[in-house]
């Protein structure tokens, strides 16, 4: 995979539940995510969320203003920032998407697709709460959307 310096990745949110999908990498192990990815040459911050959201979770969106933007810790991935756009559904029924690179490893995939309860994270598996990236960034959407 090419080095990028972004991720991009949109934040649906519909009754007081957020989006997340499940990765499959290569390794077995699974993570919780925000849909997203990398910014493709002529594309607007905004197309690429779009695109990304299309492409991993069947969803047609609206992207909408940055609400958050973030570094990220040089070894927890290839990128460096992560940048967050709340996202509306314009069609689509959520699925599992596809990686549409040609050098994805085998075995990696988008397995699920899970509205979380914004409210009240007890409720959320413990995969995602022992998981530091997801859940750090799961509390810093709650606290910008006013959740917590």
């Amino acid at each position: 995979m090419a080095t990028r310096i972004i991720r991009y990745q949109g934040a649906i949110v519909r009754n007081d539940h957020i989006f997340l999908i499940r990765y499959r990498p290569a390794s077995g192990d699974s993570i919780w995510m925000f849909p997203g990815g990398g910014i493709e040459e002529g594309e607007t911050e905004k197309e690429c969320v779009e695109r990304e959201m299309w492409e991993e979770t069947s969803l047609r969106v609206a992207a909408d203003r940055l609400l958050l933007d973030q570094p990220i810790e040089p070894t927890a991935t290839m990128y460096q920032r992560r940048r967050t756009f709340p996202c509306t559904v314009l069609s689509g029924t959520a699925a599992p998407g596809h990686e549409p690179e040609e050098d994805i490893p085998a075995g990696y995939g988008i397995v699920e697709v899970v509205w979380f309860n914004l409210q009240d994270a007890g409720d959320w598996p413990s995969l995602v709460k022992q998981d530091n990236i997801t859940s750090t960034l799961l509390r810093s959407v709650r606290q910008a959307l006013g959740y917590i």
